[in-house]
């Protein structure tokens, strides 16, 4: 084997990409439309420049990555997408101001910093056209990972790879009841007293979720697709659950729903995160919408 290797083709890195992810020589030649042969030319010229076996073709029916062969495929994937995020961005200045935006918001995000985020797009950016919808938890990052979205507000969600991340704040959750619920009446709870009652709780219409518990403390649930249901039904006194306290601070200040103080239930602070498709980086007019809602984040709105 050569002791100085040589310089790799990005399509012989893409054709390496393409088997290790399909799982076979065969696999990859019909994903690009290619003879099985080439395929398997190519990655045997691969091997020669740069002096590694990257498949152990001996020991399985289906080509195994060697240990060579599982780094130079992490970097020959960092590399495909450097080139990937090199052409959409100059794509996006070959192009110009978007012609319109898909955007995805988390329900959480307060109503007060959608109004002025939109607000000040709309003046700034009135050729492009909106389209706008609302999500819970992994919904909104399925949407971006489907392309249905451009970019998307999304909770902590830890999922989904070839995405990009930008914090943008948090909102603080409360867990809240109707001022004639037994929690909300007893004042002082003690710990497990949430279990005995019905606790409200969103549910997930994505699948990168489905199954996951978030801050589910009774033994008691009703599961609702969103949090306006959640939220009349809170107001009803059925139940107790978390809500975002901009979202029902007139409530408490008008005594239709009460803070309780539950000691297996505290309160936290809920993140929020602007993102993209990796390959796919936002253009003119979402890089500023994603620079207004940072904003509002470090003044406080």
């Amino acid at each position: 084997m050569a002791s100085d290797p040589g310089i790799p083709t990005l399509d012989q890195l893409r054709v390496l990409v393409t088997v290790a992810e399909t799982g076979s020589f065969a696999a990859a030649a019909r994903r690009l439309n290619r003879a099985t042969s080439v395929i398997s030319y190519t990655i045997a010229n691969l091997e020669a420049q740069l002096g590694v076996s990257l498949f152990d073709r001996k020991t399985t029916r289906k080509p195994q990555l060697t240990e060579a062969g599982r780094m130079v495929l992490t970097e020959a994937r960092m590399i495909a997408s450097g080139i990937d995020s090199l052409r959409a961005k100059t794509r996006g200045l070959l192009q110009g101001l978007e012609s319109e935006l898909h955007l995805v918001l988390d329900t959480f995000l307060p109503k007060d910093r959608v109004i002025d985020a939109l607000t000040a797009f709309f003046a700034e950016f009135p050729t492009v056209s909106l389209h706008l919808s609302a999500e819970t938890l992994g919904a909104v990052t399925q949407m971006v990972m489907d392309r249905r979205a451009s970019i998307g507000v999304s909770g902590p969600l830890d999922s989904g790879d070839g995405l990009d991340r930008v914090a943008i704040g948090a909102v603080r959750m409360i867990a809240v009841a109707a001022p004639g619920h037994p929690l909300a009446q007893a004042g002082q709870n003690a710990p497990g007293a949430g279990r005995a009652h019905i606790q409200l709780v969103l549910t997930d219409r994505s699948p990168l979720t489905e199954g996951r518990e978030f801050s589910v403390i009774s033994r008691r649930t009703w599961r609702l697709a969103d949090v306006s249901s959640k939220q009349m039904l809170l107001i009803a006194g059925i139940g107790w659950g978390y809500m975002p306290l901009p979202m029902v601070r007139d409530d408490l200040q008008a005594g239709r729903l009460v803070r309780l103080d539950m000691p297996d239930a505290p309160e936290g602070d809920y993140a929020l995160q602007v993102i993209h498709r990796s390959d796919t980086p936002p253009g003119p007019a979402a890089s500023w919408l994603i620079a207004r809602l940072r904003a509002q984040a470090q003044t406080g709105g």
